[in-house]
């Protein structure tokens, strides 16, 4: 089982030819509105992926908390634990140029208002998977992975959008996710080396856990109990990166808490990111656990 403590929201998503410079004006090429946010794009890719997932979070009481939450509804993730607060459901506002890249602005609305009380004890059990984006509040992430340690949970964290993330939380992780720029702030934070692969061992080798970061369409390294690993992305036709990265989490989530090896379960979020990058959206990308698997194989 994976319990996913996460950020939900609206994505307003403008496809334009290039992304604006500041204080400029583009017309758009077309729009679109789709469910997003890192905490419930990770839980549906989870999902889509093969796995029983819950999604603990918030919404707000208003015409776009039933968007926000219709596929994670459609495909099965539990919503039992996610609560309509007074603020806002989140949004993100969403660029995404011709080349399929991207540039995004979030705004947190209801997801600011995550507690660690949300997640009650009974969804804290050993052997479960717990799921941890950045887009939450973090003193929630850190008392979060302390009670998911103490239960005897495995403990995912992507450290992403990059923020500060004290060594006290990166202990009680026992897999880290970040791209290269969250590897950047983070080394930086700790004094660690900043390069992908000597951090993922520097990062590996002082908070104990298994350490990953994603190079977009040059793969990703990783470093776990002295042992490293590099892997390349499948080459795909690149339509929109938009839930990349969630796509991956969620896949990679999966495998591990069925039991396969890191290496194995990295080919499977390396397969899930590549394949939604081939869609437009966040949610509306992601791919199932038939798909996933027959390109990992490739990899």
């Amino acid at each position: 089982m994976i319990v996913v403590a996460g950020s939900i929201n609206l994505d307003l998503v403008a496809y334009v030819d290039r992304l604006p410079r500041g204080g400029e004006t583009l017309a758009g090429r077309t729009f679109s509105a789709s469910p997003g946010g890192k905490g419930a794009n990770q839980a549906l890719a989870a999902r889509r992926a093969g796995a029983a997932v819950a999604l603990v979070g918030a919404v707000g009481d208003d015409a776009f908390a039933g968007p926000a939450l219709a596929l994670l509804r459609r495909d099965g993730v539990d919503l039992a634990n996610v609560r309509v607060a007074p603020e806002a459901t989140g949004v993100a506002l969403i660029h995404v140029d011709a080349a399929g890249e991207n540039a995004i602005t979030v705004v947190a609305g209801a997801n600011a208002t995550h507690v660690a009380g949300d997640l009650p004890a009974a969804r804290l059990r050993a052997r479960d998977t717990l799921v941890m984006p950045l887009e939450i509040p973090a003193a929630t992430v850190a008392a979060l992975a302390l009670r998911a340690r103490s239960a005897k949970m495995r403990v995912v964290l992507n450290a992403a959008p990059a923020a500060p993330v004290p060594a006290a939380t990166l202990a009680c992780v026992d897999v880290l996710v970040v791209n290269e720029i969250e590897a950047r702030a983070l080394a930086q934070a700790h004094g660690m080396p900043d390069a992908p692969d000597a951090f993922c061992r520097a990062a590996a080798g002082r908070f104990g856990g298994a350490v990953v970061v994603t190079l977009g369409a040059n793969g990703a390294c990783a470093a776990h109990r002295g042992e490293a690993l590099a892997l390349r992305a499948p080459a795909v036709d690149v339509v929109d990166t938009v839930g990349a990265g969630d796509a991956l989490i969620g896949a990679l989530a999966a495998a591990l808490d069925r039991g396969a090896a890191l290496s194995d379960a990295l080919r499977e979020g390396l397969a899930a990111g590549s394949l939604a990058c081939t869609r437009q959206g966040a949610q509306p990308s992601l791919p199932w656990r038939d798909e996933i698997a027959a390109l990992a194989a490739t990899i």
